[in-house]
């Protein structure tokens, strides 16, 4: 009974999730993620049996042997072998949503670094609403049971993770229903199955939660039952990404005070009681970055790991060869060799331990062009509003929904919403964010000058406005609008097109104020809207002109917590929306076309990942939310473990599918690692360490 009362109550969980708590008006949402548009990532494998050894003492493998597993087909990472054979689960993002898949064993290379497969993947769970994240797939030793980290049910309280470790029997159907592994209240991350397929090892910060990290998230492994969850036990403290390579040896890394991430291997004893840690030790020493590690039965005394090294701008895959004791571990090198240029994430290796898979970069350099739309499932009814990833930031549609403008930091561009006639960049320096007035055509508010800076900095509004016919030459002409360059930011256009809020800073902190949206301020001044020693920013205005929506520290004053305010554009009414909590970060809000709810991007799912095993984000938190103005209705619209941001909504309806770049912009796989794994050259009273742009960046 209490089995069937469980699984009844994660399925209503689910339901009410999915529910909307209104009946959203047509349109589409678009947002921006950080870089996602440009990975095109595949799994690859290269044979461990093929390293040798060469007249310098280092293990090289001969690129010819480097096969690629995926089929091209979306964006493809976080693969596993399955136990009983080289079958690859894997995650990919197509089909507009996060999925596990299942791939044959693959068939002798067809030509030089290919060995693509005649069936395609097949998806090991149903699409749910939700569109949740699903990562990091394990299957035990039989087959029979997934087991995977799932963001399907919310967290208890804002700001933390819904990031839990499912397990599902296959094949899954009504009777089976996936089974919560990880506790209430908990968050668990990087999940791996001992090879008896009996215990699952996982990373997590415990009761403690989330205290807003953005590099390494402070968990621990502990270890539990794969079949219920059962008997979790605390075996390492300060670890993540765990992996077994026997029974009673699990690897995990570590960032110590010295500033370094490094592997360590722990020797651990289960009983029938109790499970408890008789040996740590670190296999890989100071002096460069060791992450995220795999090990395998089926190759003892080899534990593979991602490296950054001083002198590489890359990430590479590496094999640490323990045989010989850890004094003497020789590093044999896997995809330097193959492919220099290219950052490689995440190793696996076979239950044999005869092949090793990783992802990176399917392209190099100015390969095939990015999407400029791609377009998700969205949480609510189909016929609700689509949702879209757009490659640029701080997007917004023209008043006739047949236009986009955004930036990229540096650049303002405009494309036309179904992708016609390529992307038009109308000015070359850094511009933020956009938004188009109502009744002027073509005039696109945007402030000039360095984001993220202080109030005394040099940033002003302008108004461009530019040629909206289909010829490739177009007039393009920029009024400045504001004056006194005191970081004068995020223009929003009221709807009768007659005024402009904006944020300043020229009384020393960061306030709304409004002006004449055509003549500007030096013609026509400016009235304060907000007055008080904290932010006021990334302003909207209502369609229906009723209200001004912006993000505020105002219950915090420079605490670095921002929340969703709103205000009549005659100072009355102020109310707060949305609060993620103290420390949290609610963003960026922007109305909907009947100015009933808002979109906007938050911390209030907290993170879904580790984030070193990701490319670069500054804020691997955010997400995009809906909610009613008057509070009530949120609803998460994205689920990843990326850095979401700058949503925009507009009230025409954009068919849901994919739009690529027609002109190609600087292509696929022009990412970032992690800069706060940017290493020069140790030097003295920098702990060994120095990070790129002279700032310690969170990722």
């Amino acid at each position: 009974m209490a089995r069937r009362a469980e699984l009844q109550l994660l399925l209503l969980s689910m339901l009410l999730v999915a529910t909307p708590a209104h009946s959203a008006p047509a349109g589409t949402i678009v947002f921006t993620t950080l870089g996602r548009s440009r990975y095109s990532f595949d799994i690859f494998a290269l044979p461990l049996n093929h390293l040798a050894l060469s007249s310098s003492s280092s293990f090289h493998a001969a690129a010819s042997a480097e096969v690629r597993l995926t089929d091209g087909i979306s964006v493809n990472y976080n693969g596993n072998f399955a136990p009983s054979s080289d079958a690859l689960l894997f995650v990919s993002e197509r089909n507009g949503s996060h999925n596990l898949y299942l791939s044959p064993a693959p068939k002798p290379p067809t030509s030089r670094r290919e060995a693509l497969e005649d069936d395609s993947p097949t998806p090991l769970l149903p699409w749910i609403e939700p569109a949740a994240l699903r990562d990091r797939p394990s299957l035990t030793r039989d087959g029979s049971r997934l087991v995977y980290v799932s963001t399907a049910l919310p967290a208890n309280a804002p700001r933390r993770s819904w990031a839990a470790v499912y397990s599902a029997r296959l094949p899954l159907s009504s009777a089976r229903a996936p089974r919560r592994l990880t506790p209430p209240g908990v968050a668990d991350f990087s999940p791996a199955v001992s090879p008896s397929g009996d215990w699952t090892a996982a990373a997590s910060p415990g009761a403690a939660g989330w205290a807003g990290e953005v590099q390494d998230l402070r968990t621990d492994v502990y270890v539990f039952r794969t079949d219920d969850g059962s008997r979790r036990t605390l075996v390492v403290k300060d670890g993540g990404w765990p992996c077994w390579a026997d029974e009673a040896t699990l690897f995990f890394h570590r960032r110590d005070a010295d500033g370094w991430y490094g592997v360590y291997r722990a020797k651990i004893e289960i009983s029938d009681a109790l499970s408890a840690v008789s040996s740590v030790e670190r296999i890989t020493p100071p002096g460069f970055h060791a992450f995220t590690p795999a090990a395998s039965p089926g190759a003892p005394g080899l534990v593979a790991v991602a490296t950054r090294r001083p002198g590489s701008d890359y990430r590479h895959i590496e094999v640490v060869d323990l045989s010989s004791g850890t004094d003497k571990a020789a590093y044999l090198e896997v995809t330097r060799p193959v492919a220099p240029r290219a950052h490689h994430f995440n190793p696996f290796v076979s239950p044999d331990g005869a092949r090793i898979g990783y992802h990176r970069c399917r392209g190099s350099g100015n390969g095939d062009s990015p999407l400029l739309l791609e377009s998700l499932r969205s949480p609510s009814a189909p016929d609700a509003f689509s949702l879209f990833r757009i490659d640029g930031s701080y997007p917004s549609f023209s008043p006739d929904g047949k236009r986009i403008a955004y930036v990229g930091l540096p650049g303002l561009y405009v494309v036309n919403s179904d992708g016609s006639g390529g992307r038009r960049k109308i000015f070359s320096g850094n511009a933020f964010p956009t938004s188009w007035d109502w009744k002027r055509k073509g005039v696109i508010y945007t402030s000039i000058g360095p984001d993220f800076a202080s109030e005394s900095t040099e940033v002003d509004v302008v108004a461009v406005s530019l040629s909206l016919s289909d010829e490739d030459t177009q007039q393009v002409s920029i009024k400045k609008l504001s004056v006194g360059g005191k970081n004068n930011a995020f223009p929003s256009p009221s709807p009768d097109g007659k005024w402009l809020v904006f944020r300043s800073g020229r009384s020393g902190h960061k306030n709304l104020y409004i002006m004449d949206a055509e003549d500007g301020e030096a013609a026509s001044g400016i009235r304060r809207l907000t007055d008080g020693p904290w932010s006021d920013t990334m302003c909207n205005w209502s369609p229906d002109g009723e209200w001004i929506a912006f993000a505020s520290d105002r219950h915090n004053p420079g605490g670095g917590s921002f929340s969703i305010y709103m205000v009549h554009p005659n100072g009355t009414g102020l109310r707060r929306v949305v609060h993620s909590a103290d420390g949290g970060r609610t963003n960026h809000p922007w109305f909907s076309p009947d100015s009933k709810s808002l979109v906007f991007t938050s911390d209030l799912a907290a993170v879904s990942a580790e984030p070193i095993a990701n490319p670069h984000h500054y804020q691997p938190y955010g997400e995009i939310f809906t909610v009613n103005i008057d509070g009530s209705g949120l609803q998460r619209l994205t689920h990843n473990s990326f850095e979401d941001g700058t949503p925009a909504w507009t009230p025409y309806f954009l068919e849901p599918r994919n739009v690529a770049e027609t002109l190609q912009a600087s292509g696929r796989c022009a990412f970032h690692d992690c800069y706060w794994l940017d290493i020069d050259d140790a030097q003295p009273g920098d702990d060994g360490l120095r990070y790129a742009h002279g700032n310690k960046i969170g990722c």
